[in-house]
This record gives structure tokens, C-alpha cells and sequence, in this order.
């Protein structure tokens, strides 16, 4: 028989997660196999939740008190059980009663969620192509502005790389980019110049 590890996650430091937790604890879920976050559902980065998933081993279940603790939005949601099972990790919401891939019914819920979460995605994958399509026939093109050698920016780090007064990181935290930013104007500084 595996353990039951817990997560719970409210949105905001100021937020009390007694609830949940009372409910996982009554669930049988351990103090020590408890993770939580105080962040916002939308931000990718949840150490709770990494830590969580860390700590899940097969015959293990992962016990959530709603859904809406444990996905950012429905396909992430999805993919995330879909990861636990493919792990041998059984999954259940204690107030949505419907979710619990311990059972046969639970797993057939699951799997419905799982075909109109790929629904969605479809469905957006072919709303973007319609909306690129149709500027296409405009004559707008995607994708962002070309940047040339004569753009402020580029100029700019051009400047303070050739001055060697700064590191690449340094000069990255001093105009806000990225390395690869960085790399992409000096590229752009150095094409050969275009011919008559």
C-alpha cells in the first residue's frame, strides 16, 4: 500500500490554508507528506508542488481538497495526472468526488476530462491558423518587427561589448535581455551589409 502525500495551494500570502489542510489531514494524509504553495494558480513556478511531485513514488496517491488547487488550467491539469498515472501514481480530489483514479469510474471521469482538454487545444490550434490566415490575406505578416543593425538597441550593445567594460551577464542586466537577445543583436550588427 503506497502513503498519501497532500498538496495544497491558496493564492495569496494573506490566504489560510487551514481548510484544506484540516481536510487532507482527516483524508489521512501525514504532516510530513503535506506540501504547500501560497502563490497565484496562474505562475508556473511552485516549489510546493515540485516538491510534492518529487516526494510521489508508485502505489502512492496524490490527494488534492479541488482541482482548481492543482492545475493552472484545465490541459495543464490534465497533463499533470496524466504524468502521475503514467508514474504509477493514483490521484484524487477530496470535493470533487468524481475525480479519483482509484477507481474504475473515477479513471473513466478522468479520461473525458483528458479528450476535452485535447478538444480545447485543438480548437484553439485551428482558431490560430484561421486569425493567421486571414491576416495572411490582408497582407500582414506574423511574427515580430525585423531588427537591424541600426536600431538603437543593437547599437547600444554593440557599444558596451566592445568597450570590455562589462560582462556579457552584466550588460544583459543593464538593458533587460536575454543572452540570447544579446547574441541575436550582435549577429544582427555583424551581417554583411547589403549590395547595390
Amino acid at each position: 500500500m503506497g502513503k498519501l502525500v497532500g498538496y495544497a495551494r491558496v493564492s495569496t500570502v494573506e490566504q489560510d490554508a487551514d481548510l484544506q489542510l484540516d481536510a487532507l489531514r482527516e483524508a489521512g494524509c501525514r504532516d510530513a507528506l503535506i506540501f504547500v504553495d501560497k502563490v497565484s494558480g496562474a505562475k508556473s513556478q511552485r516549489p510546493g508542488l515540485d516538491a510534492c511531485i518529487d516526494a510521489l513514488e508508485p502505489g502512492d496517491t496524490l490527494l488534492v481538497w479541488r482541482l482548481d488547487r492543482l492545475g493552472r488550467s484545465m490541459p495543464h491539469l490534465v497533463t499533470l495526472i496524466q504524468e502521475l498515472f503514467e508514474k504509477g501514481v493514483a490521484f484524487r480530489s477530496l470535493r470533487d468526488g468524481a475525480i479519483d483514479t482509484t477507481s474504475a469510474s473515477g479513471e473513466l471521469v478522468f479520461h473525458i476530462f483528458s479528450a476535452l482538454a485535447q478538444f480545447e487545444r485543438r480548437l484553439i490550434q485551428e482558431r490560430t491558423k484561421a486569425r493567421l490566415s486571414a491576416a495572411r490575406a490582408r497582407g500582414r505578416k506574423g511574427g515580430r518587427k525585423a531588427i537591424t543593425r541600426n536600431d538603437p538597441r543593437v547599437k547600444t550593445a554593440c557599444r558596451m561589448h566592445r568597450d570590455h567594460k562589462l560582462s556579457v551577464e552584466q550588460i544583459c542586466r543593464t538593458l533587460d535581455i536575454s543572452r540570447a537577445t544579446f547574441y541575436r543583436y550582435l549577429a544582427v550588427a555583424n551581417e554583411p551589409t547589403p549590395g547595390p
